[in-house]
């Protein structure tokens, strides 16, 4: 059977942190599947002194506490963990993030088994995700913008994951690379995603393998300067990957979706249309493989925004 690595990567959140590794300590088949726990703290200020206690008094769980040198963010941290990750499958979760099915490990290795029903191997699955507060399905963590359509759906083939809980095979990974470690914050998944399909893999969403978030189902409205981190990561991926179409759209639809959202920071709003312009001139163009353009029509993925 395949072994698994989680890999966290924790940022001023120690309480939460704690209660991960508390469930992760209650799973079944740690010994048999669970290879290891890598902790990566992205240069917390908090004091993570009941964390470590808590490792040192499970070594069973085989958890690696790292910390990284400086805040990595959020691509660079996971590119930072994952390379020091063993397991044949890496299991990937926000540090608020609890495990409450026990059996969730196979259920991991299980899902990767799956046939895909075309020419092309599962290498990334994402999770159902719920919210902790009121146990129902977070839809802005469902990895298809067709929700109604798919959300009763047991499982799926989908363009893209989501971040905050999922699984790659390790095969899958080094294949696609790393994520982009100019992503600060916000849109590194699309970005892994497309490369993940020009490699050869498809995409899962696998309802069985469920987890639980502490974000409020009111949502966190995300500061002004990962709003805009995010329209430009977006535009990035767009101008890099997709027709030149959906890196116009992509920019105005989020241009728009920036505005609104930060209760019309103009400031930022011109900063963000400074970077956005100048991505034809910094970055270049990578368009993904006609048969990864197939697969994603396929799948009904949404790319104009």
């Amino acid at each position: 059977m395949q072994d698994i690595s989680i890999i966290i990567i924790t940022y001023n959140r120690p309480g939460d942190t704690l209660e991960l590794l508390q469930t992760i300590e209650h799973l079944h088949h740690k010994m048999d599947i669970l290879k290891e726990v890598i902790l990566l703290n992205n240069a917390s200020t908090s004091d993570y002194a009941p964390v470590v206690a808590f490792i040192n008094q499970h070594p069973q769980t085989r958890v690696k506490y790292i910390e990284a040198p400086e805040n990595l963010g959020v691509s660079k941290g996971r590119n930072y963990a994952a390379a020091m990750a063993t397991g044949d499958i890496f299991f990937f979760l926000d540090d608020d993030i609890v495990l409450e099915d026990p059996e969730i490990l196979p259920g991991i290795v299980r899902a990767f088994s799956r046939s895909t029903g075309i020419d092309r191997r599962l290498g990334v699955i994402s999770c159902k995700v719920r919210y902790t507060e009121n146990r129902e399905v977070q839809v802005n963590a469902f990895p298809h913008k067709r929700y109604e359509q798919f959300k009763d759906a047991p499982w799926f083939l989908t363009g893209y994951y989501i971040g905050c809980a999922h699984a790659f095979l390790r095969k899958c990974w080094l294949e696609a690379g790393n994520y982009p470690e100019d992503f600060f914050y916000g849109m590194e998944e699309y970005d892994q995603s497309y490369r993940v399909l020009d490699a050869g893999y498809a995409i899962g969403y696998d309802a069985s393998v469920e987890v639980f978030h502490k974000e409020s189902p009111l949502g966190r409205a995300p500061k002004a300067e990962k709003l805009r981190m995010m329209w430009v990561n977006k535009s990035v991926v767009a101008w890099t990957y997709l027709p030149l179409l959906y890196f116009f759209t992509t920019a105005l639809g989020w241009s728009a979706f920036y505005l609104r959202n930060s209760r019309f920071d103009l400031p930022g709003f011109l900063k963000g249309w400074i970077a956005v312009v100048k991505i034809p001139f910094t970055k270049l163009r990578r368009p993904i493989k006609n048969t990864s353009s197939a697969y994603l029509k396929q799948v009904q993925a949404r790319l104009w925004f």
